[in-house]
Formats: C-alpha cells, sequence, structure tokens
C-alpha cells in the first residue's frame, strides 16, 4: 500500500520593520516607535534590540483605519 504524504506546511508569521509600517500606516518611523512604546502596536524584539511587527496584524490594523465610520 503506498502512503500519501500530507503537505503539512507550517506557516511562519512574516515581520516588518518599522519603516514598512509607517509606510503602511502613512506615518512616520517616529511615530511607529512612539505607538509601540505606548503598547498601541504588538512587536517583538530581536536580539539586536529591533523591533518587529507582525504583518498581519499590522494589515488589520491599516484595513481597520480605512473603513468609513458609519453614522
Amino acid at each position: 500500500m503506498a502512503q500519501r504524504k500530507t503537505s503539512s506546511r507550517i506557516e511562519v508569521p512574516s515581520y516588518l520593520r518599522t519603516a514598512e509600517v509607517a509606510d503602511i500606516l502613512h506615518v512616520s518611523p517616529k511615530t511607529v516607535s512612539r505607538w509601540a512604546k505606548e503598547g498601541k502596536l504588538p512587536f517583538l524584539k530581536t536580539l539586536g534590540g529591533h523591533r518587529r511587527y507582525p504583518e498581519a496584524k499590522i494589515r488589520e490594523l491599516a484595513n481597520n483605519l480605512r473603513e468609513e465610520p458609519t453614522g
């Protein structure tokens, strides 16, 4: 009997640099850093001390900010 291999691909989340987040959110990199310090943006710190932001969460936030308020 031949066994079928199942493609169990592990999705590794991608992370963005501060400048990339600034471009997506249309703000300055300093604003991104300030928001991260204030707890407004999720991030991880690299071993070198740089912030990396989860791409999925940042894009979700950008989409939410683009939506027009109803009312």
